[in-house]
Parts: structure tokens; sequence; C-alpha cells
């Protein structure tokens, strides 16, 4: 059985777990959720962060054959944009789920506070949106002309200030000392480009054409920037970690604490230290490895995987710590704890966006033009 073929098996075995999910979220609300008054933040909330990065980077990696023309990167273009639009899709399915009263987004755009970073956020993502969609028709015309250039490079700075308006979201929470750091505007940006040459990477080692005389150079050349993109992520890491041990403020030991010696150690150690960093890296940085499309393919899973479960590294560890030392034992309610680990309805609905997102991929790789080799 071939890879595809599993995958949309996958991929279908998903969606019709997430519709189930998704029927419980319409009917129940939230009550099937494992969040609460204490930890409002769950699961959808990581996974929008995660999905929403990888939009950013591959808006950015669309203007390496839109914008500098380069030869090594021409076709991909077009290929960039529609993993930008599904991801996107992908982000902001997970974000409306979560909201209280689904039918009221609509007061965002209407009675939105301008000021707010969280207005202007879902502003920023409705034009991006916009941008990729008629970036996409463009591509399909021959010639492609300048109107695509310019619509790119728009959109570019548009993603990375949405990119770092997300760590700003959560930065200004001084409430949440965890949160409240001055690299999260800064480290949020690479951690989308991290995403975004990921995600490119596994989908040109498992789907683009292996005659392509140029593959094995752009899996080397995407492989080192993920390389090095690790090495950075795991240096921002270490100063966020060793800053908020050695200042001593209880808040933010307890914070750090609990990713790394917490219940969930092992998702740390493990899903993203070890599967999501230092696996990659060591196999990436050996050229010929780097350049064997499966290799690549898998290492740019593996790195996507670390990536989501940093997203929840940073959504669930800052609200499991009481603002009040007695406060967990001053109410005893299932939606008043401090625990959170997500529930079998919030699962699903992520498995099923996810699985739905990578369907809707599969089927456009098959039906549209996608993958340009000249």
């Amino acid at each position: 059985m071939t890879l595809k073929r599993v995958l949309y098996i996958v991929s279908i075995l998903a969606t019709v777990v997430g519709l189930y999910g998704i029927f419980l979220r319409l009917t129940t609300g939230h009550q099937n959720a494992a969040y609460g008054s204490y930890v409002v933040w769950g699961l959808w909330v990581a996974m929008y962060l995660f999905f929403v990065g990888i939009t950013a980077g591959a808006v950015v990696l669309a203007s390496l054959d839109y914008v500098l023309h380069l030869p090594l990167f021409r076709g991909t273009g077009r290929l960039s944009l529609v993993l930008a639009l599904i991801t996107l899709g992908a982000g902001l399915f997970h974000i409306w789920l979560d909201l209280g009263h689904l039918e009221r987004i609509w007061k965002v755009y209407l009675q939105g506070n301008p000021f707010s970073v969280m207005a202007q956020i879902v502003f920023g993502y409705t034009l991006l949106g916009l941008l990729i969609l008629v970036a996409l028709y463009l591509t399909l015309r021959k010639p492609e002309g300048m109107i695509l250039k310019w619509l790119l490079i728009l959109a570019i700075p548009l993603a990375l200030f949405l990119s770092g308006g997300v760590g700003a979201l959560l930065g200004v929470q001084a409430a949440r000392l965890f949160w409240h750091v001055g690299l999260f505007p800064a480290q949020f940006p690479v951690f989308s480009l991290a995403s975004g040459i990921a995600v490119l990477l596994m989908v040109l080692g498992f789907f683009w054409d292996r005659r392509d005389p140029r593959l094995p150079q752009m899996l080397l050349v995407l492989g080192i920037s993920s390389v090095v993109l690790q090495v950075v992520k795991l240096y921002f890491l270490w100063a966020d970690y060793s800053q908020s041990l050695y200042g001593g403020i209880p808040h933010n030991v307890q914070a750090v604490q609990e990713v790394l010696f917490g219940p969930y150690w092992w998702a740390f150690w493990f899903g993203q230290i070890l599967i999501g960093s230092l696996i990659p890296i060591v196999v990436l940085s050996q050229p010929r490895l780097a350049r064997h499309p499966l290799w690549a393919g898998w290492m740019g899973a593996a790195i996507l995987l670390g990536l989501a479960i940093a997203r929840a590294n940073i959504v669930f560890p800052a609200l499991t710590v009481p603002e009040l030392a007695a406060l967990a034992a001053a109410f005893s309610d299932p939606r008043l704890e401090y625990r959170y680990f997500p529930s079998l309805m919030e699962w699903a609905v992520s498995v099923g966006i996810t699985g739905a997102a990578g369907l809707i991929f599969l089927l456009a790789e098959s039906w549209l033009p996608l993958v340009q080799v000249e």
C-alpha cells in the first residue's frame, strides 16, 4: 500500500472522528471539555497557535518563488500558498469552536475595539486569508504578472506581524508572569518560519516529483534551515526557562517546573525535545540523509509534532498555577481545577480538523497542478 493511500485512509478516519467531536461541541457546548473557570484555554487554543504559525511560515516561503524568483524553488510557490490557506482555515476553525457563543463572531467586525490586540489579529487574519485567495487565483494565470508579486510583498509583513501579534497577545498579560516576557513577540515569527519550513520539507519529501533533479538540493537547503531554526528555538527555550528559574518568582518557577517535571513531563522531554528537535537536528545535519525524500519528510513531520507540543507547553502551564496560593483549596468543583488534560471531545475535534486539513491537501494535490516541475 502506497504512502498516499495510507494518508487518505488515516485522514478520512480522523475526519469522521472529528465530525463526532464537533457534533458534541455544537449540541452540548463546553460541557464535555476539560477546561473550566481557572484553566480557560485548552487544546484548541494551542492548535490554533500551531496552525496559524504554519500559515505565516508558508506565506514567507511562497516568496522564494514569486518574489525572489529563486530557480531552486521555482514551482513551489503555489504549493506553499495552498498549505497556507489550509492551515489558516484549520487554525481559525479551532479558535472559533473555542468561543462561548459561536454565532457572535460578527461582533468583532462590527463592534470590535480597534485598539484590542485580539481584534487586530481577527482583522489581520481576515485580510491575510483574502490576500492568499487572490494570490492563489493569480498563480493559475499565465503569465503570473507583477500583481502577484506585490500581493505577496504585502502579505509577508502582515503574516509576520500576525505571528508576532499572537506572541504579544500572550505577552501583554502581566498577571501571567510565565507569558509576560518581551521575547514572545520575537520568538513567535521564528517558530512560524520553522513551522513553514518543516511542513514544506514534509510535503516535498512525500509528494514532490522524484524526477525533478532539484529535489535533493531543495531538501538539503530546507533541512539545513530547519537545523538552524531548531537550534535558535532551543536557545530561546533555554533563555526563557533559565531566566524564570534564576529570577525565583514563585509563579514563574512553578510554571516552568510544571513543564519540566509535572505530570506531562514526557511530552516535553520526549515529544518536544527529543523527537521534535534533537533527532531532526542529528538527521538533517547529515547531507546524505537530508537529501533523501523519505528521511527529510519524516523529519519535517517530527519537527511539526514538536512544535505542536511546544504550543501546548506555552498555553497550559501558565494557567495551571493559581494566582493565589489558597485558591485551589477554597472551592471544590470539576470546573475549578488547575490540572488540565484535554477531554475525548477536545481530542476528537482537533484530530478531525487535522484530518480534514490533510484530506483537503491530498485532494488538492491530486486535482490541482500544485507540483510545478518545469
